[in-house]
């Protein structure tokens, strides 16, 4: 059950890797709303996008990818593995949305946007790294209290289900 449950986590990684990658496929400007407020300003400024669109398509994120992501683990947990506790919920919620996130921390902002040229936004290289060190301890600091948060909430939720 562990590996399955990997594995599950290895395909929510690669659909949130292919989500990134639709959103940069015209260029990185088209994620700027992960990026920090200077990159934002910056990218208004030399009129590549506005405060609108970038207020938009952080809400179209929020608003489709984020339920699809927490859709998908419970449909893993609940539906494909056949969860019936609460422990058994949290536990599987919890490695599907950490290996996910591994792959965020290392796989995209780590090689992704850290070390290609994919995500960089041309007038912007002076505000590189994208990433700084607070986000990154930001990200990880979220990444392992937020999904145990969050698996919490998943797993309560599978129980009423």
């Amino acid at each position: 059950m562990l590996l399955q449950t990997i594995l599950e986590g290895l395909w929510l990684g690669a659909l949130l890797v292919a989500v990134c990658a639709v959103g940069i496929r015209k260029g990185a400007v088209g994620m700027v709303h992960l990026y920090g407020e200077k990159v934002q300003e910056r990218c208004i400024a030399l009129g590549l996008t506005t405060r609108e669109k970038i207020k938009r398509n952080a809400l179209r994120f929020k608003a489709i990818c984020i339920p699809i992501y927490l859709f998908y683990v419970l449909l893993c947990v609940y539906a494909i593995n056949g969860a019936h506790t609460f422990w058994d919920g949290f536990w599987q919620c919890f490695v599907i949305l950490s290996v996910m996130n591994l792959i965020d921390r290392f796989g995209i902002d780590g090689y992704w946007v850290g070390h290609t040229e994919a995500w960089v936004i041309p007038g912007t290289e002076n505000l590189m790294p994208y990433i700084s060190k607070a986000d990154k301890q930001k990200k990880w600091l979220f990444g392992t209290v937020g999904m145990a948060v969050i698996s919490l909430l998943l797993a309560g939720l599978g129980l009423l289900l």
